[in-house]
């Protein structure tokens, strides 16, 4: 699987992308708003079985690069009649450059192209505002704030903002046609 919007590429994760996975999620900088400042310590053996074992949990790891160079991932898993999406541009250099948006608006598509899909839905931590400014930039409705929803890894209570987009308001906006 491929999606390309000009010099972004999102492609399947692969074995060859163990290493730089296991790079990325075990940084505590890339991980930090997801709830792991101290990154995950995960294996790059772990992060194998992740990417062998993602299509029997329905659920699609993908990189992003841009202009061939990975710089982020970004994932949807399938249940029922919704879809659950996430998303990290990793490489601190590419972040507030627009891949991400741009990223989402790929990924979003391609999940809503499959008809029993009629809602995706995310969570974020309350503190990303970067991210919530374009979750909703992008339609997303704002549905719910679970204040100490979970605690990180030194302790700390985190508040996570639940947010979903229905299939309608999808192609009801500009996103839908590209």
């Amino acid at each position: 699987m491929e999606l390309n919007d000009k010099d972004l590429t999102l492609r399947k994760a692969v074995a060859t992308d163990v290493r730089q996975l296991t790079e990325w999620w075990n940084d505590g900088r890339v991980m930090e708003h997801a709830g792991f400042p101290n990154g995950l310590g995960i294996t790059e053996n772990e992060t194998q079985l992740l990417i062998e074992n993602a299509d029997r949990k329905n659920m699609t790891l993908l990189i992003i690069e841009v202009e061939n160079k990975p710089v982020g991932e970004c994932n949807f898993r399938l249940m029922g009649e919704q879809a659950e999406i996430g998303i990290k541009v990793c490489d601190q250099s590419y972040q507030n450059r627009g891949f991400g948006r741009r990223a989402l608006k790929l990924m979003i598509s391609h999940v809503f192209n499959n008809p029993e899909i009629t809602k995706v839905i995310l969570d974020t931590n309350i503190d990303n505002k970067r991210s919530q400014h374009v979750y909703r930039s992008l339609g997303f409705k704002k549905v719910a704030t679970r204040y100490y929803a979970w605690q990180d890894q030194l302790g700390r209570w985190q508040t996570a903002v639940d947010f979903e987009l229905n299939r309608e308001a999808w192609y009801g906006s500009k996103y839908a046609a590209g």
